[in-house]
């Protein structure tokens, strides 16, 4: 397996910005500011400043160009984001962090709020500080120049409730703007540049007159606001807005946003609100250019109107916490539903990584499972109920039904196998529900018309002495297996819930069970660092994995049931390879444990969730792994049998560079050979040596140092070394890469070889002065016969 791509948590609160074209997202997330491609949802680049601290505050200027961060550590940066780099780093000279910053409407000025109480204003195109503003107390959090850049006029807000009007060319404070109660949080400007609207925590918004500086209409709001936007002056019908004059949008902690009318002071439109919590918004901009309006959830979503109609365009999740469980959805496993630590669900386009966060709980979801055929999902939370939920053609997801009857959390659910027709679900409460799936749930497809269906439990079961942290439906519907935190596993029948065996051996509790698809086997993971897999037919344990170092927290079987894969609290997962227990492959890509497990339909696929708040999509590579395998075989042949063509026709020069790129120093060793059998061995090897490039040498160096350490090959080595430090200049030879240990590993072996030539030599000088001196004795001549005398 390999990763296909990560679910990443890109925002964890602060400033949110859109360009002027609304194809840009520009937010904060830690050390870096990210920013997305709302198209496709994507993280184009993620910016981080050298000193690696967190990004305090950043600003857009207005024509796109110029993106400016500002750093715990008191530095700001000028970056070209488009391509991403930084144009100019330099000190921000406050004595405390920047908490905000703003561009004036020509993007040639920067104005930066600290939180020592200063405002400082900075030219970036000629890099310099302009003007320096005192008498702020406390944090300047709020920083906005008059839109009209004639005036030259720079408003900030402070910890004293006041609005400041400084004049840029006067140098001075122009006057004191006092209406509100509490915290400033927004300042926003008419196109005309003759009115400011400014929105506070203390539930009011206050119309200001630029011209005479006073404060011409205070709106109640009835909320606390931390973001309020002039609209623009034009009709808006579905909006509320029929009639010219002001009016402004508000977001708050009421979690809608809502219009109002200057005139009157009335809200004339209210968003519908959403059920559940975390849905206060924290923030509120609108790109007119785009006509856009980008609001952001207390709980860290992104959403985008229509600024027309409010109509919802997208919707991002910045951060999803803690990943409790992740499934695939769709038939086409085209979505992935995530449950994190929060009561909402979120359901992510796989192909626009577009999410819908679906409310229904009202406490923390646990756990999910999905039908066969991928529409129908339930889930399970705190709140001690269930819900099921159907996701539609066009891929929006809605709960139709819930149930509830336990008495604890509801940790863990399974649904059934063959057919949409019943769900199992186990508790903190030690027992174990069968809930059938109603008739008409499953003839109309939704429920029925003003109100969900609600499910009733058919048969329960006080299953184990302990919490059940996971319950599984065999693939023919009949079987249910239970694991506890009593260290046992259970099989049941179904739908009555009749014990049929235990399974005990596991040291500590069960975290997953698992039937496997293909054989009467179970696979149990557990926090004692092992999994199991055991026999149904006699309950005995057929087999153990150890290899996790921490608790396993959960098992599928892969590969057509050949194969498991397993997650632990490590951050680790295992695949393993039943028939030899063997563990072929460790994947590490999450920094926490790994509680979210599950396999697509096809097998090709993984998807894991951990508490580092990451979901990764596994795919895998097996087939591609041995296509290249394959390739890489074939490829090997087509060059082994070119290489013997070479030396055939004696063409070394190239033959030696094609064994060079084989990276093979055994085939590179039997060209050398080949050369050195040649009559005029000595010329051609030093020829065709001093030919190669240097990169050629270099590896020809390496593959020396292992010649050299058999006494067989020294001499090949040998041979290569001796042109090598005849023709190339010292200077040059300490340049090669990695030549000092290269001679480090050259210099023991060469000095055994000339000690073990010298022994060699000596006695065979030896034996040669001993031949040249030793006395034979005459040979006896040949007998002839005696002559006649």
């Amino acid at each position: 397996y390999a990763v296909e791509r990560k679910i990443e948590p890109f925002y964890k609160g602060g400033k949110v910005q859109l360009d002027q074209t609304g194809q840009h997202l520009f937010c904060v997330c830690g050390t870096r500011v990210n920013i997305l491609d709302v198209a496709s949802g994507a993280v184009l680049q993620s910016l981080e400043q050298e000193d690696q601290e967190d990004i305090t505050a950043f600003d857009l200027s207005p024509d796109d160009k110029v993106l400016v961060t500002a750093s715990r550590a008191l530095l700001l940066a000028q970056w070209a984001w488009q391509e991403g780099s930084v144009t100019r780093l330099w000190k921000a000279i406050h004595t405390a962090p920047v908490a905000t910053m703003a561009f004036d409407p020509t993007s040639t000025l920067l104005a930066t709020g600290g939180c020592d109480g200063a405002v400082r204003v900075w030219d970036v195109v000629r890099y310099y500080g302009t003007h320096h503003f005192r008498g702020s107390p406390g944090v300047v959090h709020l920083v906005a120049f008059h839109p009209d850049p004639a005036r030259l006029l720079l408003f900030s807000s402070a910890a004293d409730t006041s609005v400041r009007v400084w004049s840029l060319q006067e140098r001075s404070c122009l006057a004191v703007l006092t209406a509100h109660y509490s915290a400033v949080t927004s300042l926003t400007f008419s196109a005309d540049g003759h009115t400011m609207l400014s929105s506070g925590r203390d539930k009011i918004c206050v119309v200001w007159d630029l011209r005479s500086l006073q404060a011409t209409r205070t709106v109640p709001v009835f909320e606390s606001v931390e973001a309020a936007v002039l609209l623009p002056e034009e009709p808006a019908p579905e909006l509320g807005v029929k009639s010219a004059g002001l009016h402004f949008l508000t977001a708050g902690d009421q979690g809608t946003l809502r219009v109002w009318e200057v005139a009157s002071g009335r809200c004339v439109h209210t968003q519908q609100r959403l059920p559940g919590p975390g849905r206060e918004l924290t923030h509120c901009t609108l790109s007119r250019a785009a006509s856009l309006l980008l609001s952001v959830t207390a709980d860290h979503n992104l959403l985008l109107y229509d600024a027309r109609s409010l109509r919802l365009r997208k919707q991002f999740a910045g951060y999803s916490e803690e990943v409790l469980d992740v499934r695939f959805l769709g038939p086409e496993d085209s979505h992935v539903v995530v449950a994190s630590n929060s009561p909402c669900l979120k359901v992510f386009d796989l192909q626009t990584s577009a999410c819908q966060i679906l409310h229904g709980h009202t406490d923390i979801v646990l756990a999910l499972d999905v039908f066969r055929k991928g529409r129908l999902f339930a889930s399970c939370a705190k709140d001690q109920s269930i819900r099921l939920w159907r996701m539609n053609k066009a891929g929006e997801v809605a709960c139709v039904a819930q149930g509830s009857g336990h008495t604890h959390s509801v940790g863990t659910i399974c649904c059934s196998r063959l057919k949409e027709t019943f769900l199992v679900t186990g508790s903190q409460d030690c027992t174990v529900k069968f809930w059938p799936l109603p008739e008409a749930l499953l003839s109309k497809g939704t429920g029925p018309e003003g109100g969900l269906v609600l499910l009733q439990a058919q048969a329960t079961q006080r299953c184990h002495d302990k919490d059940i942290n996971s319950v599984a439906v065999a693939p023919n519907d009949k079987l249910l297996a239970t694991g506890s935190q009593d260290r046992t596993a259970k099989l049941w029948a179904l739908p009555q819930c009749q014990l049929l065996g235990v399974f005990s051996g596991h040291r500590r509790g069960l975290w997953c069970v698992q039937f496997s698809p293909m054989d009467q086997v179970l696979a149990t993971a557990s926090a004692d660092g092992t999994v199991k897999l055991w026999a149904l037919q006699d309950f005995s344990c057929l087999k153990t994995f150890e290899g996790h170092d921490a608790s396993v927290l959960k098992v599928a079987f892969v590969s057509r049931g050949t194969q498991l894969l397993s997650s632990g609290s490590d951050g680790l997962l295992k695949l393993w390879t039943i028939k030899n227990n063997e563990c072929v492959r460790t994947l590490d890509a999450h920094e926490d444990k790994v509680w979210g497990l599950h396999c697509s339909r096809l097998d090709d696929r993984a998807l894991t969730g951990a508490s580092d708040s990451c979901v990764i999509l596994w795919k895998d590579m097996t087939e591609a792994e041995q296509a290249e395998e394959q390739a890489k075989k074939e490829e090997q042949v087509v060059k082994q049998q070119e290489l013997d063509n070479l030396l055939h026709e004696k063409r070394y020069l190239r033959a030696l560079g094609l064994a060079i790129s084989l990276d093979r120093p055994h085939t590179v060793l039997t060209v050398i050979q080949a050369i050195r059998r040649d009559p005029e061995s000595c010329k051609k090897l030093e020829t065709t040596v001093l030919r190669l490039r240097r990169d050629q040498k270099e590896a020809l160096l390496r593959f020396c140092v292992t010649w050299n350490t058999n006494s067989r090959h020294c001499h090949e080595a040998q041979a290569v070394l001796g042109v090598l430090l005849r023709h190339e200049a010292p200077d040059n030879l300490l340049a090669y890469d990695g030549v000092r240990a290269s001679l480090e590993g050259l210099l023991p072996y060469t000095e055994r070889h000339f000690q073990r030539l010298s022994r060699m030599l000596q006695a065979a000088t030896f034996l040669d002065f001993l031949w040249h001196n030793m006395k034979l004795p005459t040979l006896p001549m040949a007998t002839t016969a005696p002559t006649a005398l």
